[in-house]
């Protein structure tokens, strides 16, 4: 996966969020890194396409999240920690359903990728389920099965086990890492999570502060954690 900032900044208020960012990462999974407040999650965001930069020049899988906002968002999918943000439909199936809105799939295509996803998920007995009514990570399974239910090339995880256990943790964890043919960019402050990907990026101050091999930049921000 190629990630390509060039001197890319981001506003959002009378705040500098992101300052002067330029990396350069071609890897199927990468974690995203850094204490609270120093600008991963809007890092995360700005490659998923929810905000826009305020300067500098950016490729995200060879688009231009700017001119060409409608491909990003068809061809990624985002996870937050908070999964009641992305539940919207009454029912489980009717919620994975709706994540195909766009698609406009037969009515038989779209049964078989809704029973299909939920099957993946282990949702099938829940699929009458009043969506809202589930565990907790009952619904960051949901969340997830939306997200994949669309085939993206791109997840965009933002702090998806925050709240949950260590079991639901790591089944979750489990389906983001699956090679389903995406890639995968995870914000997390679990540093083993972080530990399974590909590349790993410190972002501190709302810059880049590093990128590279997981274990080094994990040593690194654990460096500047002691300090």
């Amino acid at each position: 996966m190629s990630i390509l900032l060039d001197g890319v900044s981001v506003r959002l208020g009378d705040t500098d969020v992101l300052r002067d960012v330029s990396l350069d990462v071609d890897a199927r999974t990468v974690a995203v890194i850094g204490e609270n407040g120093s600008g991963k999650s809007t890092f995360a965001r700005l490659v998923g396409g929810l905000v826009g930069r305020t300067g500098g020049t950016m490729s995200i899988l060879g688009l231009d999240p700017a001119s060409q906002a409608k491909e990003l968002q068809r061809r990624t999918a985002l996870v937050f920690s908070n999964p009641d943000a992305q539940i919207l439909m009454p029912t489980v199936a009717e919620d994975v359903a709706f994540s195909l809105r766009a698609d406009r799939l037969p009515a038989s295509e779209l049964r078989q990728r809704v029973a299909d996803a939920l099957k993946r998920f282990g949702l099938t007995d829940l699929m009458d389920r009043s969506s809202h009514d589930l565990s907790g990570g009952q619904k960051q399974l949901l969340a997830l099965c939306g997200a994949f239910v669309r085939r993206p090339d791109l997840v965009v995880a933002d702090e998806p086990t925050a709240y949950l256990d260590a079991r639901n943790a790591r089944q979750v964890a489990d389906h983001l890492f699956t090679d389903e043919g995406h890639r995968l960019v995870l914000v997390t402050h679990d540093l083993a999570l972080a530990q399974r990907c590909e590349a790993a990026v410190l972002v501190a101050g709302g810059r880049v502060a590093a990128v590279g091999e997981p274990s080094a930049i994990i040593a690194e921000y654990e460096a500047i954690l002691r300090c």
